[in-house]
């Protein structure tokens, strides 16, 4: 079981994902592969970040390999977690709430921040727990002991998504947003055309 990403995403009235504040986990990849697969975890993140409703959580697999989990809050701010398919649904929604109840806590969300065309400049938006949690949650087991003393998720509110394109919005393509992406260099865009061609390992095929 593996933990890859942890991130924040701001989602702003134009329904624009925005990544605040996210740590990821690449040691399994090759050297090469690293860079490609950090910003394709960031576009997927934004991605499915802007496309789930306030108040909503959702998790969107991808293959046989990758899930996704969402929950956005009423705030205006999402969390996603990616992770492998093996990982525990509880766990992982059990961190988000964790993550996103410290942020909010630690920062002023407020209407301006949210409708907001560019990141914060402030390196204070950063929430430098994530390294600590993306460590200690890579062994589901030991982070689910400790969360016993919580509420159990009702996981009947999650909503399973097989692949990517079923949250897009109707007409959308996924490798049209990946081509007009501006968060994704040529060198990524090359990566996930040839791992499309190949049905080789990438975090959005």
């Amino acid at each position: 079981m593996k933990l890859f990403y942890i991130g924040i995403i701001r989602n702003n009235t134009k329904g624009e994902g925005l990544e605040l504040a996210a740590v990821k986990d690449v040691s399994g990849f090759s050297f090469f592969e690293r860079s490609s697969v950090t910003q394709f975890m960031s576009f997927f993140a934004d991605t499915v970040a802007s496309r789930t409703n306030p108040g909503q959580r959702q998790s969107v697999q991808e293959g046989t390999t990758y899930t996704g989990h969402v929950y956005a809050r009423t705030e205006g701010i999402a969390g996603v977690v990616i992770t492998d398919q093996e990982y525990p649904v509880r766990v992982a929604y059990s961190l988000l709430n964790k993550v996103l109840d410290e942020y909010l806590v630690k920062f002023q969300v407020t209407p301006a921040f949210l409708s907001a065309a560019t990141k914060p400049n402030e390196p204070q938006y950063a929430l430098e727990s994530l390294d600590d949690y993306i460590k200690r949650y890579q062994d589901p087991q030991q982070a689910d002991t400790m969360l016993k003393v919580q509420q159990e998720l009702d996981e009947t509110k999650i909503v399973l998504h097989k692949t990517i394109e079923s949250v897009l919005d109707r007409g959308e393509k996924l490798d049209s947003l990946v081509e007009k992406s501006g968060a994704l260099s040529q060198t990524s865009k090359l990566f996930y055309s040839q791992a499309k061609k190949t049905n080789s390992c990438c975090l959005i095929v």
